[in-house]
């Protein structure tokens, strides 16, 4: 929706903050963990069940509204549980987050969500209106 990814001289692009909607598919996950981040994210879950899973703990967005944040240097993933939609804000907006089997979408597509690491863990759940490990 917003964010570097959009052309400059575009009234959507920013490199102060990235506003993204997702949908994801029941199933589908992140293809590897982001690693050493350097920004910091608020999820909100719109529909659906959506696990993120951080160092250590899992934290499940399972009622509309639902959300969690996450600060600088907090490594992530995330995994579908039901066919999904999330509303991702993150500042500052940077370049070199996609993962290599990112399909290309177009960038009006409203489902051009960035799809965020995967897991093969599934640690204990934690729902909720909440934060992440060492969060804000």
């Amino acid at each position: 929706m917003l964010g570097h990814f959009r052309e400059p001289g575009d009234p959507r692009h920013s490199e102060d903050v990235e506003i993204k909607w997702g949908v994801h598919p029941r199933g589908e996950e992140r293809a590897s963990w982001v690693r050493g981040e350097s920004r910091t994210a608020l999820q909100v879950l719109i529909s659906g069940r959506f696990r993120l899973e951080f160092p250590g703990r899992s934290v499940v967005l399972a009622e509309q509204g639902d959300y969690v944040v996450w600060g600088r240097g907090v490594d992530h993933s995330w995994y579908a549980e039901e066919d999904s939609v999330v509303l991702t804000v993150r500042w500052p907006s940077l370049p070199g987050y996609r993962t290599d089997e990112e399909p290309a979408r177009d960038p009006d597509d409203r489902s051009a969500g960035h799809p965020d690491d995967r897991s093969a863990d599934h640690p204990d759940d934690q729902s909720g209106r909440t934060s992440a490990p060492n969060p804000v």
